[in-house]
């Protein structure tokens, strides 16, 4: 093309291109290119996003554990609390009663309530337990046992 024009007196030194337009081919290969490019960083994304989703998830059931343990431990404090204060004012109250006596009456309480809330409810249709003033007895004494025996293990753990 220069040699044409410079038979002419003409000769080109520089070139202005305002706006290239390559084969429909190419173009389509390009955008593809693009494409892909921005599928692939929008995946990457993705994938920290259900990361961090997932770690969120882990974070707040680890929460959420710790709480209802705590709330556990708490309600458990109460409850011996409760059973303090009741075994110390009932004994004070009643002339001649020790802690175990006391102790042992809030056991059977304990035991019959037990009893009469199985009975009550309805997802139970037969329950075998060995009933009578010397089961009682027995398992007062297991209770006991059990507690001491998780009193042993806690001092030997700390």
């Amino acid at each position: 093309m220069y040699q044409v024009i410079g038979e002419y007196g003409y000769s080109i030194e520089h070139i202005l291109m305002v706006d290239i337009i390559p084969d429909p081919a190419v173009r389509t290969a390009m955008n593809e290119i693009n494409a892909a490019q921005r599928l692939q960083l929008a995946s990457v994304y993705k994938g920290e996003a259900e990361k961090v989703l997932q770690v969120k998830r882990a974070e707040a059931e680890a929460e959420s554990k710790y709480l209802g343990g705590v709330g556990v431990a708490r309600q458990r404090q109460a409850i011996t609390d409760g059973l303090r204060e009741n075994i110390l004012d009932f004994s004070h109250k009643v002339e001649g009663t020790s802690a175990k006596e006391v102790m042992d009456l809030i056991m059977i309480t304990q035991y019959f309530d037990t009893i009469k809330d199985l009975g009550n409810s309805s997802k139970n249709t037969t329950v075998f337990i060995p009933h009578g003033p010397g089961h009682v007895r027995d398992i007062g004494e297991q209770i006991r046992n059990g507690l001491m025996e998780a009193s042993t293990a806690q001092i030997n753990v700390e």
